[in-house]
């Protein structure tokens, strides 16, 4: 049975994810800390677990064996290096930090102390990012050449995203670092490593961090990423569009289907089933000792796209 601690509630997906270890039956939680007292106590009282105030008292418990992180990204760093450092196993959500430097801090602290690690990148669990996946690597539509994925929400023009969102101290930005990192980290898994970045970022209904986001990217091949999101997109379904040398493979869209094209019309493949979630892996990899794919170098990779986009910014 893993004992875990929940570190912090200030993310909007904290519910779900402690509900998935609530849920899962090798898993108990047993305490929980958050820098935000009031929230800190209501949801241990929620999920019937003791609430401890001092951080380095919630480490020092022999009934935590690993931590899920929820707190505010600007906290990241020093909450996840404390508790490898406690020899506490770490799942995060994402990003994990602003910056590449930070985020192989965080590695370095994972890797020597040796505890198992784990990013939420959920979209890479998906039936049909897998089946993406597998094309490209399969070479069914050539050297691909172009990547598009689009990921957007209302959640500022209809106003249900809450306002801790809009702190660009704790967030590190807006719509690119929050949704826009799904596409980022789907971009690095289908692509490869990013040569440069830049960005257009507006604010159309918020003013402290952008609302409005588009980042292009640029690859050793030649090849150009595009990463698009927003919190002010209304009836925008997700959009996914690859092009190579033999084909195009199109996702989502108001058709919400998969299909590629390589010269003989449009082909909609039977889809894989989906893979176990981010949670799911961390879990298992604890457990068994099973390889977790959203590992530390994702994470360290995603720090670094999202650095070089909030670099260069138009």
């Amino acid at each position: 049975m893993i004992r875990v601690g929940l570190v912090g509630t200030w993310h909007v997906h904290f519910n779900g994810y402690a509900d998935s270890i609530k849920n899962n039956p090798n898993c108990v939680i047993t305490a929980l800390w958050d820098n935000d007292v009031i929230s800190g106590k209501e949801n241990a009282l929620r999920y019937s677990c003791d609430f401890e105030e001092d951080y380095d008292k919630f480490l020092a418990r022999e009934d935590v064996d690993a931590v899920l992180v929820c707190t505010s990204t600007d906290l990241h760093k020093e909450v996840i290096i404390k508790a490898a450092n406690a020899g506490k196993h770490v799942f995060t959500e994402k990003v994990l930090c602003f910056n590449e430097k930070d985020a192989l801090e965080v590695k370095e602290a994972v890797n020597k102390n040796g505890v198992k690690f784990c990013i939420s990148f959920p979209w890479r669990s998906k039936p049909d990012f897998i089946w993406v996946k597998e094309a490209v690597d399969s070479g069914l539509i050539g050297e691909v050449n172009y990547c598009r994925m689009r990921n957007a929400h209302n959640g500022a023009s209809s106003d249900w995203l809450p306002q801790t969102f809009y702190d660009k101290n704790t967030c590190g930005g807006g719509a690119m670092m929050d949704l826009g990192a799904h596409s980022m980290y789907v971009l690095n898994w289908l692509m490869g490593e990013p040569l440069n970045a830049s960005s257009a970022f507006t604010n159309v209904k918020v003013s402290s961090v952008e609302d409005n986001a588009v980042t292009i990217i640029t690859y050793k091949n030649g090849a150009i990423g595009v990463s698009e999101t927003a919190f002010v997109a209304e009836n925008n379904p997700f959009e996914l569009e690859l092009v190579g040398s033999k084909g195009t493979i199109l996702a989502g869209g108001f058709l919400n289907k998969t299909c590629y094209n390589v010269g003989s019309g449009w082909v909609f493949p039977c889809l894989p089933a989906g893979k176990p979630s981010p949670i799911e892996y961390w879990v298992d990899g604890i457990i068994n000792g099973s390889e977790i794919p959203y590992g530390i170098d994702d994470a360290v990779a995603l720090s670094k796209i999202m650095e070089m986009a909030y670099s260069n910014i138009i």
